[in-house]
């Protein structure tokens, strides 16, 4: 293997796919990236076999080949070296690198040892706006789950439901689902939420649709030059819509920077109590109050002007509400809910594409 690259591309392609190298697993290969030259562009690789990320770059190739090498060593050279051309050949298992003032070697294992993803076959493909799917990623990964125990919530739910395409996540103690747009595809996904982090990160500004092709057992994400395979998640997603009330009881509409405010305010409050504050919504004054309280420290009203259509209270996690408001759009929000011991729900007062829900907590 003999080509030529800029230090920019390389770079980018490392920074891209080394994170997915597995410095911790029982493979050592894994904490590998592989190079592989295919026609006039280079790819590098990392996968952690439950995911793989692929980078195409293009390179002047003189000598076609493959070598994996260690992806921290090799993303951390390559992101200190001037910009310009780097000459990469490959003698035996040994990959010298080569610029104008640097001259390295990086002892590497063969490439026919590195574990690749089965190509998706007979699946479908099907795109969607990068914008859209970024928007989507931002405000649904919050309420994915980490609990490995319950593997199903540790993903994000991409499905089909009356021609709209939408993706939910929820760990149980608060579910986001957002609308993304209109489809006539049949699409039933659950993506691992940390490969869509993953997605998240390597999402380009600059690239206008994302295409998605899945199986029943995996499914590719291609962005731009970079591809993202992914496992599906196995199991049967909770039927989550069947938990999202229809009709509140008490309910308000306020300005999103005024409920942030209050809440960041009556959260340092609440840090002895788990986060813990009571929100109450007034319809006589026509305001919201949120009361926290830390028996060592004090305890905290905040206090917002709202349209409140009936008095109520409700405990809630403070981080969980400001995780909500800090990925939602409008500049005005409803919040609503039947009763201290039912779901708390948060939505734009104008643009319906995006729900976020809260369980209460014990008071």
């Amino acid at each position: 293997m003999k080509l030529q690259v800029t230090q920019e591309n390389l770079a980018k392609a490392l920074n891209s796919v080394a994170r997915v190298a597995n410095t911790r697993g029982t493979l050592p290969i894994l904490a590998n990236v592989a190079l592989k030259t295919v026609g006039t562009r280079l790819t590098i690789a990392a996968t952690d076999l439950d995911i793989a990320i692929t980078h195409y770059i293009g390179s002047k190739v003189s000598d076609e080949g493959s070598i994996t090498v260690p992806a921290k060593l090799m993303q951390d050279f390559v992101n200190t070296l001037p910009s310009g051309v780097i000459e990469l050949h490959l003698d035996d298992y040994k990959l010298n690198i080569s610029t104008e003032q640097y001259k390295s070697v990086i002892n590497g294992i063969s490439a026919e040892e590195f574990p690749v993803m089965p190509d998706i076959t007979g699946g479908k493909t099907w795109t969607i706006e990068s914008a859209v799917f970024k928007k989507g990623l931002q405000q649904v990964l919050i309420a994915a789950g980490n609990d490995e125990a319950r593997p199903v919530l540790t993903g994000l739910y991409l499905h089909s439901v009356d021609g709209e395409l939408i993706m939910a996540a929820t760990d149980s103690y608060r579910l986001a689902e957002k609308v993304l747009m209109k489809t006539s595809e049949d699409i039933d996904l659950l993506v691992p939420a940390n490969a869509m982090q993953d997605l998240l990160r390597l999402i380009d500004d600059k690239e206008e649709r994302i295409e998605i092709t899945n199986d029943d057992q995996q499914v590719k994400f291609k962005v731009g030059d970079i591809e993202l395979v992914a496992r599906l998640i196995e199991g049967k997603y909770p039927e989550y819509q069947k938990l999202i009330p229809k009709e509140f009881k008490s309910s308000a509409t306020l300005k999103r920077a005024d409920l942030l405010n209050i809440t960041k305010v009556s959260s340092l409050f609440a840090r002895e109590s788990a986060g813990s504050i009571t929100i109450n919504l007034d319809s006589e004054e026509k305001k919201i109050n949120i009361h926290s309280i830390a028996s060592q420290l004090g305890e905290n009203t905040a206090a917002a002007d709202a349209k409140v259509s009936e008095d109520g209270d409700i405990t809630l996690n403070s981080r969980y509400l400001l995780d909500a408001l800090g990925v939602m759009n409008g500049d005005e929000i409803s919040i609503s809910f039947n009763g201290k011991l039912e779901p708390c729900v948060l939505s734009d007062a104008k643009a319906k594409d995006y729900t976020h829900v809260v369980m209460p907590l014990k008071s």
